[in-house]
């Protein structure tokens, strides 16, 4: 029974198989294309061009991992529920917030309204003193090791402007990374995740689902994370740490 008014054009199936985006998942998808193509075509619905593939690998290995610290939340949960690894899985798929790791988010937001703008410098100065005047910093900017440039944001625009997609976005970029600059009178780390959000722009890739495209690229780094626990654990012992590092120094003493 069909209810009316409701469609999909993602992918059907049936007693013959599954089609997906107007293509045979058997004949058409499964050893015929990549995964960073199926991810393209799932969510767009046309093939990637091979310029497109390889921005949008530079951007999904970006992210994968970033330290122990976060995967730690992942490794505790598996240490709690090793019989329930996508638990673990989806615990550092949920620590990808506006803070740290899915940033791209916000500064996506920022970058699509200068991209819109027809002068992009007189906009991007706006943003930036909307912050300024929030008390709050501008997303994408700054880093508490990468100084003066984070190595990874030169690298992918660096792919970019090889693949012949660098524009408006990148651009918008820089136009945001000036303002910044002049706003605070120094130079500011533009950190990967606005890397990311320009390149991803340059994709086609709406704001509101960049952060997306960095929960597939953490997902594949806890997976890893989760295998060494497995053959090499340490969570253990680094919640034993913690529980000596941070010391039990009595009641909370009464307001005056």
């Amino acid at each position: 029974m069909k209810t009316k008014g409701l469609s999909t054009r993602i992918s059907t199936l049936d007693e013959r198989g599954v089609t997906i985006r107007g293509k045979d998942l058997v004949d058409e998808i499964i050893g015929e294309i990549t995964f960073t193509q199926m991810m393209y075509l799932q969510v767009f619905g046309s093939m990637p061009t091979p310029a497109q593939v390889r921005v949008l690998d530079a951007v999904l290995v970006t992210l994968v991992e970033h330290g122990i610290g976060a995967a730690l939340s992942s490794r505790l949960i598996y240490l709690t529920s090793p019989d329930s690894i996508q638990s673990a899985i989806a615990t550092g798929v949920l620590s990808m917030g506006s803070q740290f790791g899915g940033v791209m988010e916000g500064i996506g937001r920022d970058l699509e309204a200068i991209v819109a703008a027809t002068d992009m410098d007189a906009e991007a100065a706006k943003i930036v003193a909307a912050y300024r005047a929030a008390k709050k910093s501008v997303p994408g900017f700054g880093h508490p090791h990468h100084r003066p440039e984070d190595p990874r944001t030169i690298k992918l625009l660096a792919v970019a402007e090889k693949e012949g997609l660098s524009g408006r976005w990148v651009a918008a970029l820089r136009a945001l990374a000036k303002a910044v600059d002049a706003s605070l009178g120094k130079h500011i780390t533009i950190n990967a995740t606005a890397g990311i959000a320009a390149l991803l722009g340059e994709l086609g890739v709406p704001w509101k689902l960049m952060r997306g495209f960095a929960c597939v690229s953490r997902a594949a780094g806890i997976i890893g994370n989760i295998y060494e626990e497995q053959t090499n654990p340490s969570a253990f012992q680094l919640m034993e740490m913690a529980q000596h590092e941070v010391p039990y120094v009595g009641e909370i003493p009464p307001k005056e």
